[in-house]
């Protein structure tokens, strides 16, 4: 029982409100726009990756928690902070490096994952 009293309830309507919300403006790029899902992963990401450049993704995430890291917008601002900190000890080289340093664990798990979600699953190609 003690643990359920120590759960902090704010932090998780915090994370389920902003994650919603980049999930709805995601829904709308997709329903409301010619812009196909690929497209819109990139716009999700480069945003996030300019938003952690500039310094304000890092308050959403203070803010929000996981509710900001776990979509796209996430880790775009993750490759960003991983370049910015390479940059600032190797140098210029850091700025190719750095991002997928810091994401590996994430991209190597989305690479494993993906594979055996093909193996169970009957993928089909999308009717335009």
């Amino acid at each position: 029982m003690d643990f359920i009293q120590s759960i902090d309830w704010m932090q998780i309507l915090r994370c389920f409100i902003v994650a919603g919300i980049i999930c709805i403006i995601g829904q709308i790029l997709i329903d409301k726009t010619k812009l196909t899902p690929a497209r819109t992963l990139v716009i999700f990401v480069t945003t996030g990756a300019i938003l952690g450049g500039i310094g304000l993704y890092p308050k959403l995430i203070e803010f929000a928690g996981c509710g900001a890291t776990v979509p796209l917008t996430g880790f775009g601002a993750n490759l960003a902070k991983g370049a910015l900190e390479e940059v600032s000890s190797n140098g210029l080289i850091g700025a190719f490096i750095g991002g997928v340093k810091a994401s590996a664990g994430g991209i190597a798990a989305a690479v494993f994952l993906g594979y055996l979600a093909s193996l169970i699953s009957k993928p089909k190609i999308k009717k335009q």
